[in-house]
């Protein structure tokens, strides 16, 4: 494992930008968690981290304290993790605070932001087979995400004129695969987690 100077300064991505806009203390947590030899933390998981300090940060910076509701739950409304309704409403209350959600939003940052911030600084750990792993489960989850969000517009659409008699509502999209071997079945996250069934354990 090897690494620049956390203070240095190379080429500036997005992740740089906002960490010097915003002053944030990420930069030593990031490099950290990607080298660390154990309960390593892939590069999906760093950029929500990341996302959610920088909303937090936001929402300090304009005295948001609360919108009643904790900010991993705002962060998963912002990235239309929730409902189309609870949506609306989070986005209402942030307005009114003086929030622009809009660029809020445009400033989260991806997995391929959060590496990089890493190469830019010359971060590298003794393997990096989860690389893989992590973008194929980042472009999964992206995928479930999309699908939720057409569902639940074609849903909203329905309902808003009475051809679907529902209230609040969200739409759940959970991807299993099953072991034609063993029989079980796992939640592709899970799977992803652990990179194997049972049957073909060491």
């Amino acid at each position: 494992m090897s690494s620049s100077d956390p203070g240095g300064r190379g080429r500036r991505g997005k992740v740089e930008r906002l960490i010097d806009e915003y002053d944030l203390d990420v930069g030593p947590e990031l490099i950290d968690a990607w080298t660390r030899e154990q309960n390593r933390r892939s590069l999906r998981n760093l950029a929500r981290y990341f996302n959610r300090e920088l909303l937090r940060e936001r929402l300090d910076r304009h005295g948001v304290s609360s919108v009643g509701m904790d900010v991993e739950t705002v962060y998963r409304l912002l990235r239309g993790e929730e409902s189309a309704g609870s949506q609306t409403r989070v986005h209402r209350q942030l307005d009114r605070e003086g929030v622009d959600v809009e660029s809020l939003r445009e400033e989260f940052v991806s997995h391929t932001a959060i590496r990089t911030f890493l190469r830019n600084r010359s971060v590298t750990r003794s393997e990096d087979e989860g690389d893989q792993v992590a973008a194929e489960a980042t472009h999964i989850q992206q995928l479930q995400n999309r699908t939720a969000v057409v569902a639940e517009d074609k849903l909203e659409t329905l309902r808003s004129t009475d051809r679907v008699l529902i209230g609040d509502f969200r739409v759940l999209v959970d991807v299993q695969v099953f072991c034609e071997d063993c029989q079980r079945q796992f939640d592709i996250n899970e799977l992803l987690e652990v990179r194997r069934c049972s049957c073909h354990s060491p």
